[in-house]
């Protein structure tokens, strides 16, 4: 590929990327920030908030990496939110860093929640993180647990429908059925 058009195709992907991430930093519902205080930060809405926020950025860059119709795209995602990290002015100076390794935490619990095989359904284990990150009861399968994955269902739900829309939807011909493609 020509140096001019590889540079036109990056800077296409650093946007489309930037363009997704803006999705993931829309600010939770207050009915879920306030839910949540009273489930399980002992009232502290603003650990509510940042749980919702991290979980939400979270399950996007986990999307990205799961369902994108092109290899880069993660990589491309990890980095704008990377540098959406630096730029969040509910981040207070001098604090990006901890934000990122608490991001970073739950990143990995949420991986593992999902991709476990066998065990509670899969809505139950994200209830469980997030309770569990927040401070609360996570050991049963209780309605604060259930709201929980409902919630972390529906971040994921949107997360999915904004990698779409930044970044295309895979389209076969009518002729061609999809597990003619697969590797065998």
């Amino acid at each position: 590929m020509p140096l001019f058009a590889r540079w036109r195709a990056e800077r296409d992907m650093e946007r489309r990327a930037a363009t997704f991430v803006q999705t993931l930093f829309v600010e939770p519902a207050a009915a879920d920030v306030e839910w949540l205080a009273r489930v399980a930060t002992r009232g502290d809405q603003d650990h509510a908030r940042w749980e919702l926020r991290y979980a939400r950025r979270a399950l996007g860059l986990i999307a990205a990496q799961r369902d994108a119709l092109d290899d880069r795209t993660a990589a491309s995602v990890a980095r704008a939110l990377s540098d959406a990290f630096g730029r969040d002015q509910s981040i207070a100076a001098g604090m990006v860093e901890t934000a990122e390794r608490q991001f970073n935490a739950r990143l990995s619990a949420y991986h593992d929640g999902l991709a476990a095989k066998g065990g509670p359904p899969t809505s139950v284990r994200m209830g469980q993180t997030l309770l569990a990150f927040a401070g609360g009861s996570f050991r049963g399968a209780d309605e604060s647990v259930a709201r929980g994955g409902e919630i972390l269902e529906v971040y994921l739900a949107e997360a999915n429908q904004a990698l779409r829309a930044s970044f295309g939807t895979a389209a076969l011909p009518e002729h061609v059925p999809p597990s003619s493609l697969a590797p065998r």
